[in-house]
């Protein structure tokens, strides 16, 4: 994409698209009162808000490759700063970890050797240990599309419980204050499925409730 087309498109929201929001925008400038934190991947074919259909300033976005959180306190960075911020200052009720298909970072760890030349992604992968070694019993069951689909998923069950391990997530669980959601989209198919810790697998996010099941603490992935 050629940067003259992002020039257009911009000059276009200040032209056309702003001036019939300028209420909201102008609200948007003394404030911002998002609900939901949303922990997705970098790929550029996830687009929350087009996914979600939310507004301005209704999602505090954290784009990571891999949907990736570090573990606290492993890797104090902008992951770790970005849920601190999301959870004890903005108040978010709310936390979604959004896996995808056909993932990149899933294909690296199941092929590592792939990554020799990349040694920054290596590191940042190290934060998905949890998800190579489900890599390892999958290959035995799954192969091809499915057996990335069932990785990515995983990883979405993996990132939720690194993100228990976060002081203010682990007191808004405690408090009830917080909810936590996994969620994997399919790119293709428009389709988003979300975790149900009850049955310990993805479902339609039609047959999920207001307060997903993801929410509770799972022994197996909340590791000390």
């Amino acid at each position: 994409m050629a940067v003259d087309k992002i020039l257009r498109g911009t000059k276009r929201f200040q032209t056309q698209v702003y001036p019939k929001r300028r209420d909201l925008f102008e609200r948007l400038a003394l404030q911002q009162r998002p609900e939901t934190l949303f922990v997705t991947c970098a790929d550029s074919r996830i687009d929350p808000c087009l996914i979600t259909q939310t507004e301005p300033g209704e999602l505090f976005i954290c784009r990571v490759i891999g949907n990736v959180i570090p573990r606290y306190p492993k890797t104090i960075g902008g992951v770790s700063a970005t849920i601190e911020y999301a959870v004890a200052v903005l108040g978010v009720a709310d936390i979604i970890v959004c896996g995808h298909t056909d993932c990149g970072v899933m294909k690296g760890v199941l092929n590592p050797g792939a990554l020799a030349a990349l040694p920054n992604v290596t590191a940042w992968l190290k934060h998905a240990a949890g998800t190579r070694r489900a890599a390892a019993k999958l290959k035995g069951t799954h192969e091809g599309a499915q057996l990335l689909l069932a990785l990515a998923e995983r990883n979405v069950v993996e990132q939720l419980g690194n993100l228990r391990s976060h002081p203010s997530v682990k007191e808004g669980l405690k408090k009830r204050s917080l909810r936590l959601h996994g969620w994997v989209y399919h790119i293709g198919a428009g389709v988003v499925n979300c975790y149900d810790a009850g049955v310990e697998r993805f479902v339609p996010i039609e047959e999920c409730g207001d307060d997903c099941a993801a929410s509770r603490p799972r022994r197996s992935v909340a590791r000390s």
